[in-house]
């Protein structure tokens, strides 16, 4: 949707309405000495032309390569209708729903995305999104402290396979809170926290523990047997799970005897394209006994006095709506235009696309992996069983490979250095459903030629 400025004579008109001679008077409250006097490195204004015209460059600049990095975010197919209709006028330019009767298509839309995240997950509530995934986790942390009443600890025991990025923004919200993050190590054989490693902790008062489906690693956590532990120690059982693996793994509500208590995770897989980083959308669900420690807001549906149905925001405990002392979150937001794309794309696939879309993804991965394998120089890792990504071990050093890799237009996957340093020469893979036998052939082909310089 183009952006069309007011003209000079409608900003004259307006300024006449509200007897302002210009515009830098709405901010004469600011005093002159904050003011900048200028903006030193903005360059000179581009007309639309122009502007196009750079911002194709810079696409071209981006270029198309084949894409295995994964690790958090996907490249997905996504429908032609999701973005032509979330990009509609509606839905582009609105904001939060606040008025009722003026916002019935936007409450109605959000509704229908909380419905099916909250069958999606096996849970009973949705929120309506919070920023992304990392901080849907973090705010999941501060939910289960405040929700765990049988718990007096702020101690949160968090899978050493968890997405490091997620460890690091969640510490760095909730450090300051008195809240004590504590690793449970990994089995470097399996590649998951096993449900014994929890022993140690048996007991001890502890507020959540947190594990990952699939994790970091791509593989499969006992889920079932650590989320029996954590109850049976009175601890909440928190979920971070890719949305569309749901379609074809037990969701968190079905984990164990009672289902974990809270679900989040983020959205990115369903509708919306990677995008160099976003935006994306943070979802979170949990248990009905719950939602009222649930950060952000939730749509319900009612009728009017005259027996019509109608949408409206049922909870809101944003500090915008209440004391905020009682806020359950004074940062998470409604990712309002992503969750639209959401809600459409899940619409237009239906359970058996996604499930399809899911299985085809782990198809092209199996299928990747094991003609990687056959190369000189590269084994699996883990034995663990895997989904949707794998951790290989190459013979070399990993940057400099996908370097050469990137040069020959593929990007090989994500390299494991940084965050596990233990691994190795470590690199993550993932191959989605719109990758080809073609596309596979290529990367192996580069690959192979890569060991062998």
């Amino acid at each position: 949707m183009p952006f069309i400025p007011h003209t000079e004579p409608e900003i004259k008109s307006m300024l006449q309405s509200i007897g302002v001679e210009d515009i830098d008077a709405l901010f004469d409250e600011i005093p002159n000495d904050l003011r900048i006097a200028g903006l030193q490195h903005i360059p000179d204004a581009l007309g639309e032309m122009e502007i196009r015209r750079l911002m194709q460059q810079r696409a071209i600049e981006n270029g198309s390569p084949l894409c295995f990095i994964g690790a958090g975010a996907y490249e997905h197919h996504i429908p032609a209708a999701v973005w032509q209709l979330t990009t509609r006028g509606e839905f582009y330019s609105s904001y939060t729903p606040y008025q009722a009767e003026a916002s019935q298509g936007t409450l109605q839309l959000i509704y229908e995305y909380q419905t099916m995240m909250a069958g999606l997950m096996a849970m009973d509530v949705s929120n309506a999104s919070l920023y992304d995934g990392a901080s849907a986790l973090a705010e999941a942390v501060l939910m289960a402290v405040r929700a765990n009443r049988k718990s007096s600890s702020k101690r949160i025991l968090i899978a050493g396979s968890l997405n490091p990025v997620y460890r690091a923004c969640t510490e760095a919200i909730v450090k300051n809170q008195g809240i004590d993050l504590i690793t449970v190590p990994y089995s470097r054989e399996e590649g998951r926290t096993v449900a014994n490693s929890f022993a140690q902790y048996d007991g001890e008062d502890i507020a959540a523990v947190v594990i990952q489906q699939p994790n970091f690693f791509g593989c499969l956590e006992e889920a079932d047997a650590i989320t029996d532990w954590a109850h049976a120690n009175k601890a909440l059982l928190i979920a971070v799970v890719n949305p569309l693996l749901m379609t074809v793994l037990k969701p968190p509500g079905e984990w164990g005897s009672d289902g974990a208590d809270i679900a989040c995770g983020d959205g990115q897989p369903l509708g919306a394209p990677m995008s160099g980083g976003g935006p994306y959308y943070g979802f979170m669900c949990s248990r009905q006994a719950y939602v009222r420690q649930m950060p952000g807001r939730i749509v319900g549906r009612t009728v009017d006095l005259e027996g019509k149905e109608g949408f409206v925001l049922t909870l809101q405990a944003r500090e915008q709506h209440i004391r905020r002392s009682k806020a359950t979150s004074n940062i998470c937001t409604n990712q309002g235009l992503v969750v639209t794309a959401s809600t459409v794309h899940m619409s237009i696939m239906g359970p058996e696309g996604l499930r399809r879309a899911a299985m085809h993804s782990h198809a092209n991965t199996v299928d990747l992996v094991q003609r990687l394998c056959a190369l000189d120089g590269v084994e699996a890792v883990f034995n663990a069983p895997f989904f949707h990504e794998c951790v290989l071990r190459l013979s070399r050093p990993v940057q400099p490979m996908l370097s050469a890799l990137a040069a020959a237009n593929v990007l090989g996957g994500y390299n494991m250095i940084e965050h596990y340093p233990e691994l190795g020469n470590a690199l993550l893979v993932c191959a989605t459903e719109t990758k080809t036998a073609a596309d596979l052939e290529e990367y192996v082909h580069a690959l192979s030629k890569v060991l062998a310089a």
